[in-house]
């Protein structure tokens, strides 16, 4: 959907996925897609920003795409987006050429001062062959566009194989139910990065790199459906770049962060029981649960292996290979390409949402369900880990999962705090928070060990006594700590 430069945008609503490279030639043939005729064409576009990047700093990408002898300029503003569905204002004319125009009548001088655009030069291009077809089923219009080619940027280039399924009339619903159906024929995996955000990563030298959790961005006086919708985006964003990584090889760090995600991801379900709770709640639950167990192996093996050092055993390292070779057939598999894909439909069209059993729940300020699932969380942290040292192993882990579970809430309410009083107070509380968190995480590894260490004969290994009651000691310091840090969610303004 496009508007004439008007100065208000149209919002594009499309479904992103990717595809292997070698897998296109059998979208093209699938079934789904025969006696339709594609539009195809190749299409040259080149994004522009400032050599700091100020659009993308503010959320904005503005690009110059050729087809043919037409130069068409688009911009773009960001909207909800995090995995897979994608909504954003977008604002598109033809220009004269090559070089954007940031005229008057461009929208863009209305969001950007005339110094940033002043400093407005090329940063990468992408080159891709685009086919479309255009898909009318009972229930909806649908735009299948799949792009095939190549972005560069610094010197550098990769690879770009993705589809972009985007509504055209009808039912949001439909796209999912196209997806489904090509799925079952071409691996098809959520896209969560726009073309704009693989440029600027390659070109940053990080396309392809593990990476951590992003900070997330919530309205703070969104309802509670939006936060959901922005914490589960977030979570699955983090594990589709991290999945993509390990795919590719074995790394340590992008297991670990692919694991993260799946922890979040599992934690934002829980926090968010009493709204989510409808039929297919305990289906995504118990899905999540064994795909992140079919991921813990290699991570246990990781950690036995850089506990003994120079010492860890041939056979050890054989087994950790078989491990990450497990994890990457579990990623591979389509459940689980199915799994992420239906989450998104979840969020964005499930019952618990467009027919809620208590609207009230979903309706209600996020900030509001944020303070009391705060206060419940705090309450038990502080019922459980009392006496924290004389717990034994199974009694500890259970209050590390629990500390867990509200270090992730803190940082998915963090967008909901307002007031420097609040913000100061989220920080000191976080800060505590991660450091029972790390020691309680340190002794499960100790708890864990022995049994690892004894399945491949190597029981003779002890576990450091020393070091067991040290942490115990700063476990327990900890947690007095972050009972004496005052509560963020009632600073006030």
């Amino acid at each position: 959907m496009t508007n004439e430069a008007s100065g208000t945008g149209d919002m594009e609503i499309e479904l992103k996925l990717v595809i292997d490279p070698a897998d296109g030639a059998a979208l093209a043939r699938s079934p789904v897609l025969a006696g339709i005729t594609p539009d195809d064409g190749a299409q040259s576009t080149t994004y522009f920003d400032t050599p700091d990047g100020a659009l993308r700093d503010k959320g904005l990408s503005l690009r110059v795409r050729r087809i043919g002898e037409r130069y068409i300029q688009t911009i773009k503003a960001a909207g909800t987006s995090g995995a897979g569905i994608f909504a954003r204002d977008e604002w598109e004319h033809d220009v004269a050429g090559p070089a954007p125009d940031l005229g008057g009548s461009s929208p863009l001088g209305a969001m950007v001062d005339e110094a940033v655009l002043a400093r407005i030069a090329p940063v990468f291009s992408v080159t891709v062959r685009r086919r479309a077809w255009q898909v009318v089923t009972d229930d909806a219009e649908i735009e299948l566009v799949l792009d095939e080619g190549t972005v560069t940027a610094a010197g550098r280039q990769a690879p770009v194989a993705e589809i972009e399924a985007e509504l055209k009339g009808g039912a949001p619903a439909a796209l999912f139910a196209l997806a489904r159906r090509l799925g079952t024929e071409v691996p098809l995996r959520l896209g969560v990065l726009t073309k704009a955000e693989r440029g600027y990563r390659l070109s940053d030298g990080k396309l392809g790199a593990p990476v951590k959790a992003a900070p997330l961005s919530i309205d703070p006086a969104a309802d509670v459906a939006a936060a959901v919708a922005a914490i589960v985006g977030g979570c699955l964003r983090q594990f589709r770049l991290n999945e993509d990584v390990l795919r590719t090889r074995d790394d340590l760090t992008a297991l670990h962060q692919t694991r993260v995600a799946l922890r979040r991801l599992r934690a934002a379900l829980s926090l968010f029981k009493q709204v989510l709770n409808d039929d297919c709640f305990a289906t995504f639950t118990a899905g999540l649960r064994e795909l992140a167990r079919a991921l813990g192996e290699a991570r246990d093996l990781d950690v036995v292996i850089d506990g003994l050092g120079t010492q860890a055993p041939d056979s050890l390292t054989a087994a950790r290979d078989r491990a990450y070779a497990a994890a990457r057939a579990a990623l591979d598999d389509q459940n689980t390409r199915d799994l992420m894909i239906a989450l998104v439909e979840w969020v964005t069209l499930g019952d618990w949402r467009l027919r809620p059993a208590h609207d009230e729940a979903v309706s209600q300020p996020a900030a509001e369900f944020a303070a009391a699932t705060m206060t419940t969380l705090r309450r038990r942290l502080k019922k459980r880990g009392k006496h924290l040292a004389a717990l034994d192993d199974e009694a500890r882990h259970e209050v590390r999962k629990l500390a867990k579970k509200a270090r992730y809430a803190t940082e998915f309410f963090a967008p909901l705090v307002t007031g420097k009083k609040a913000v100061r107070r989220h920080k000191k509380f976080r800060k505590k928070l991660a450091a029972l968190q790390a020691h309680l995480g340190a002794l499960n590894d100790l708890a864990v060990a022995p049994g690892l260490l004894e399945r491949f004969g190597l029981a003779d290994h002890p576990v450091d006594a020393e070091a067991r009651e040290r942490l115990l000691r700063k476990a327990a310091k900890a947690h007095k700590a972050l009972m004496k840090t005052k509560r963020f969610w009632s600073a006030g303004a």
